[in-house]
């Protein structure tokens, strides 16, 4: 901030007290400046860095809360997409923009509890640099196979993988279905070996051309495929069994698997702000993101083709969700001891 320029020809004791009278009127009046421009938020296009690539739920995601944003709002809310270092790209790109509402990132929530742990330098503190807002669930996971694999099922998935090694397609280092076939393989004597990719699309490039065996991640990038025939589902990872959107298919705990690896990943995309945003900007997009997910045409068909069922969480619920989860992502890959690659 630039200092006030005292005049040569003023006298120094009337310089000094001009001084003191602008530094009280700062102390006193300085809430109002900020609050004044918050309540006129936003004047231009807002920023959304999503940090996966298109063809997953966090871009899906993305660009309908981005429409909703836009119409209720007033200024045009922009995707721009960042994926890559564990989301840590898109998430530095944000902690570093002002904060003003105009730059907001909307990422995986468990790439933020991750980076800290899987990274040797992380180039934020994920925990104090960004302001979390909301966070929309990404509904029923399955874990599929490629067409021409020889399983029919889960059980017969897992005893394949005991014969020979099974590849692994991961939409995202640090991934929830990372950390739960990492636990698998040590449970099980199964064979995986992990491929990482920069978001959902990538994998299921490679899994449609038969690249890797198996893979998972949300219907919004798996849903398409599985309609063609191009991979089968054999288990649910997350979000529940559900018998309209993947009937038949079983759960983790259907075939037995508990435990913290298999119960408390829960996944979600999580909209956040620089540390330091506004209160008002923080609760008026807040406020936008669980309108939009009753109000928004857009949203309500990504929700539904998620098999989301929730509404989006806000404020002190998911203060709460940082808390009960954050700290089983981080237990589990110390435990596990995984790393970025």
């Amino acid at each position: 901030m630039q200092r006030d320029k005292i005049e040569p020809s003023l006298p120094l004791d009337a310089a000094r007290r001009r001084q003191l009278l602008a530094a009280g009127l700062a102390l006193g009046t300085g809430a109002l400046p900020r609050l004044a421009f918050a309540q006129d938020w936003p004047t231009k296009p807002v920023r959304l860095v999503a940090a996966q690539a298109p063809g997953s739920s966090n871009d899906a995601t993305a660009r309908a809360v981005a429409e909703y944003m836009t119409s209720s709002l007033g200024q045009a809310v922009v995707v721009e997409n960042k994926p890559g270092g564990i989301g840590m790209i898109a998430a530095d790109n944000v902690a570093r923009s002002p904060a003003d509402g105009y730059t907001l990132l909307i990422t995986l929530h468990s790439q933020l509890a991750q980076a800290p742990v899987m990274l040797k330098k992380v180039p934020l503190d994920t925990s104090k640099d960004l302001v979390p807002i909301a966070a929309f669930s990404t509904g029923v996971s399955p874990m599929v196979v490629k067409k021409d694999l020889p399983v029919k099922n889960f059980k017969e998935l897992l005893a394949l993988a005991r014969q020979r090694p099974v590849s692994v397609g991961n939409y995202g280092i640090g991934s929830g279905w990372q950390i739960m076939m990492t636990q698998l393989a040590k449970q099980t004597g199964a064979r995986f070996d992990i491929v990482n990719y920069k978001g959902t699309g990538p994998m299921v490039f490679d899994l449609m051309a038969g690249n890797i065996d198996i893979g998972a991640g949300s219907l919004a990038g798996l849903g398409p495929g599985i309609q063609k025939g191009s991979f089968r589902p054999v288990l649910v990872i997350s979000g529940g069994r559900s018998e309209k959107l993947l009937p038949g298919i079983p759960t983790w705990a259907d075939e037995g698997f508990t435990g913290a690896a298999f119960e408390n990943l829960t996944e979600c995309n999580m909209i956040l702000g620089p540390a330091g945003l506004p209160a008002d900007v923080v609760r008026r997009v807040a406020d936008a993101c669980r309108e939009s997910a009753s109000r928004s045409e857009a949203v309500r068909n990504v929700l539904a083709q998620l098999g989301v069922e929730e509404a989006p969480l806000t404020g002190a619920e998911l203060q709460r969700f940082i808390q009960r989860t954050w700290p089983t992502y981080q237990a589990m890959t110390r435990e596990l001891g995984l790393q970025a690659q």
